[in-house]
């Protein structure tokens, strides 16, 4: 399994026992730290257990993080775990179950649960699937992860090296939604195993806090990858309609941030290809409010922030540091 380590030496010890203290024994961890600047390496260092190698390496993002991890991996079976979450003692049990029973599917995700800065925990709201105690493949990921929260996440998730090979790994480059490009990618390809079993926990503290940073952002990487498979006809004729609307969803988060960042210009570019029946009346509305010149939402942050949702990625699309 992998773990990709960008300056969470608070978190990064909580995680690795979580990995250790697993049912399941017979795994290897990689941690790959990304140019850390707290100490956190050192952390991992203290571990005295043969199955954990700590790679180190400069600064190029959690993308570069994890890919780097997966080419570092022995197994057939990649797992990941953000350095601020941490598995449940079954986590790895549930997902080798799913694999046998599912061989065929692209990747293997868990449910999760979700814990707050007030220390409030919740389990994910996954839509469009049977009820738990339900595991299988699920019957419309893109359904699912438009109507509810993320079906898959980057810490409840393992996939095959060969479709991680296929699929060229986490697209580089990107700080926010790169996890999610590939999920959308697996999903075009092969079917997703599901299991209600809670598998992980996503800790919001460090996502929180790297929401309220108002940045501009020129487009989702899945909405590119979404498009390019579209032109060359590798979308199936059933799933067309319900990928379109997965887009639209991410076109209006992304158009939402450049709102907020004060570049409508992009929001309208954004905008320009959000083709979507379920989200038609917000489309018109942000639509509107992207034709706004951009001083006067520095002016108006009062009336911005009622008119406008706060943009916060759901766990599989967070926009946060490794």
């Amino acid at each position: 399994m992998v773990i990709p380590l960008y300056n969470k030496a608070p978190y990064i010890e909580r995680a690795v026992r979580s990995v250790l203290a697993q049912t399941e024994q017979e795994f290897e961890v990689i941690v790959v730290d990304d140019g850390s600047t707290d100490g956190g390496a050192t952390i991992v260092e203290r571990f005295a257990d043969a199955r954990i190698r700590l790679i180190v390496q400069e600064n190029r993002g959690a993308s570069a993080a994890r890919n780097r991890g997966i080419r570092e991996a022995n197994a057939d079976l990649v797992a990941f775990l953000d350095a601020d979450d941490e598995w449940h003692p079954t986590f790895l049990g549930a997902v080798l179950d799913l694999c046998r029973r599912y061989p065929r599917a692209g990747a293997y995700a868990t449910a999760y649960a979700v814990y707050n800065p007030d220390g409030g925990m919740r389990v994910a709201s996954i839509a469009a699937v049977p009820p738990a105690p339900w595991s299988g493949l699920l019957p419309n990921y893109f359904q699912s992860a438009t109507l509810g929260e993320p079906p898959v996440s980057a810490s409840s998730v393992a996939i095959p090296r060969e479709v991680l090979e296929e699929m060229g790994g986490f697209i580089e480059g990107f700080w926010w939604g790169e996890d999610v490009d590939l999920w959308g990618r697996i999903a075009f390809c092969y079917p997703i195993a599901f299991t209600h079993r809670i598998g992980a926990v996503y800790h919001t503290e460090i996502a929180c806090r790297a929401c309220t940073r108002v940045q501009p952002v020129p487009e989702n990487p899945f909405v590119a990858s979404a498009r390019q498979a579209a032109k060359r006809g590798l979308i199936p004729p059933e799933m067309l309609d319900d990928v379109l609307e997965y887009v639209a969803a991410k076109q209006l988060q992304t158009a939402a941030r450049n709102i907020q960042a004060g570049r409508p210009d992009l929001a309208r570019a954004n905008l320009a290809w959000c083709p979507t029946r379920r989200f038609r009346q917000r489309k018109f509305s942000y639509s509107l409010m992207a034709f706004i010149p951009a001083p006067w939402y520095r002016r108006y942050r009062g009336l911005k922030a009622a008119l406008l949702p706060t943009v916060t990625e759901p766990s599989d699309s967070r926009p946060r540091q490794h």
